[in-house]
């Protein structure tokens, strides 16, 4: 079993607007079985954090296209994007490169 792990996730560029315009949250995932990876991170935020309009945030089981997100300071995607398993203390960013026009 999994034990709890604490994480830091920040939202900025207008994402949020989604998260009652809080950019910081620093949160603790519950035990679960398996590891957390960043895929049921998505899935928790969704259900705990979002609060409006979710197709602004999430696109599938990822997040939306012009969404830049930094796993520790590092681009996900040289962290293995979905599949990267959450370890303690670790600090999540969302940046939305979305403007209006």
């Amino acid at each position: 079993m999994a034990a709890p792990i604490a994480i830091h996730l920040e939202f900025g560029g207008g994402a949020e607007l989604l998260f009652e315009g809080l950019k910081e949250h620093r949160v603790t995932l519950p035990s679960q079985l398996e590891p957390w990876d960043m895929k049921q991170l998505l899935v928790w935020i969704q259900r705990n954090l979002l609060k409006e309009r979710p197709e602004l945030f999430v696109q599938g089981d990822s997040v939306r296209p012009g969404i830049l997100v930094l796993i520790n300071d590092a681009d996900w995607e040289l962290m293995g994007e979905l599949e990267y398993q959450l370890q303690d203390q670790d600090n999540i960013v969302f940046i939305s490169t979305l403007h209006g026009g």
